[in-house]
């Protein structure tokens, strides 16, 4: 008994002498914090990032009333849709631009090594760029699109590259939204649009050709022409510019004429008055017993 007695004794001083060693190091190292430096270095560092956090605040405000306030001052002179866009575009830079800074700053207070992240940043951010390059080119070619009011949202344009035409839905920094008149509505990319030809931003010329036999009278022909653009112009008031005149007879080529009618009328507009025109021309020449050509145009 007293042997066991003694090994098990043995055992706990074995044991306990690490463990002694662990409790002087963790005291030693206690006792060798300057606890005064460290409060001092914690209560300065929470005082700094809370006055970068405050001045950073106070940026934001600023720029986004500056912002406003410039767009405010312009309101009469821009499109609504486009003082929109530009008004957050203008605020997302300048929130991205303060927040880099404000990052930067708090970084080199925590005393990270910003240079050597900035510098690793710079390889990846270049690959990460050179697969991001479409995406990049449709918010540049966006940005300029609104910049220089080539059209806007209500406008009928035709895309001459993409042979596509319809009136614009949405214009963004990255696609452009256009809907055909047929309904389809189509999403493009800002940097596949190369050549824009916009029908919205002045009066629309109409031309309309009714074929005609010479041979039943010239005369009576514009008279009856003439009635039916009288009768437009009455009708139509509103969305005539100037009246339509007729050019004149026109040949169409293998013994075929027309008399040609052209006039200005309110863009977006002139599908409907072109019919309409057409309509009332061959209307009179009927009811004054003129003869309206049936047979297919043919040029040898």
């Amino acid at each position: 008994m007293l042997f066991l007695t003694a090994t098990t004794d043995s055992t706990n001083s074995l044991i306990s002498i690490p463990t002694a060693r662990k409790l002087n190091a963790f005291e030693r190292w206690w006792k060798s914090i300057e606890w005064e430096d460290l409060t001092t270095s914690i209560i300065s560092k929470v005082i700094e990032l809370t006055l970068l956090t405050v001045l950073f605040i106070i940026l934001l405000r600023l720029a986004d009333h500056f912002i406003d306030r410039g767009f405010k001052l312009n309101r009469n002179k821009q499109n609504e849709v486009r003082a929109k866009t530009m008004i957050t575009l203008s605020k997302n830079v300048s929130h991205y631009s303060l927040g880099f800074f404000y990052i930067y700053a708090l970084l080199s207070s925590l005393g990270v090594p910003v240079g050597s992240l900035l510098a690793g940043a710079g390889i990846a951010g270049l690959a990460i760029g050179l697969g991001a390059q479409g995406f990049m080119n449709d918010i540049i070619t966006g940005f300029f699109i609104i910049i220089e009011q080539q059209f806007d949202v209500g406008d009928y344009i035709m895309l001459t590259n993409l042979d596509l035409e319809g009136t614009v839905v949405a214009v963004g920094l990255r696609t452009l939204q256009l809907k055909s008149s047929d309904g389809t509505l189509h999403f493009i990319p800002n940097r596949n649009i190369t050549t824009i030809s916009n029908t919205s931003r002045a009066d629309m010329r109409v031309l309309v050709d009714v074929r005609i036999i010479p041979a039943e009278g010239i005369e009576g022909i514009y008279q009856a022409v003439e009635r039916a653009n009288q009768q437009i112009t009455k009708d139509y008031a509103a969305f005539i510019r100037t009246p339509p005149v007729i050019f004149g007879l026109i040949d169409l080529g293998n013994s075929n004429f027309a008399i040609r009618t052209s006039m200005f009328v309110q863009n977006g507009k002139q599908a409907k008055l072109q019919e309409e025109l057409l309509r009332l021309s061959i209307q009179n020449l009927a009811e004054m017993d003129f003869s309206i050509p049936d047979s297919p145009i043919g040029v040898n």
